[in-house]
């Protein structure tokens, strides 16, 4: 992955938490995570691993390819 490619992941996580009325605390702690880490993923400065994305989308309620789809695809709630 290129950085234009995080940078993108990690906004359309952020649209998909945001869409959830979650707040970053809020999914990291779902996820198990630190506030900084899902900080840093979301600013495409780190590269998650699949199975980071898995308990994303888990959290989340989506199926994983949510993160990878087009940008002018709607996001559900």
């Amino acid at each position: 992955m290129n950085n234009t490619t995080l940078v993108n992941l990690g906004a359309r996580i952020k649209k998909i938490r945001s869409a959830k009325n979650l707040s970053q605390y809020e999914l990291a702690m779902l996820c198990g995570f630190e506030k900084a880490n899902m900080s840093r993923l979301e600013s495409g400065q780190s590269n998650p691993t699949v199975l980071t994305l898995l308990r994303i989308s888990d959290a989340l309620n989506i199926p994983l390819q949510e993160f990878f789809k087009d940008e002018k695809d709607p996001v559900d709630p």
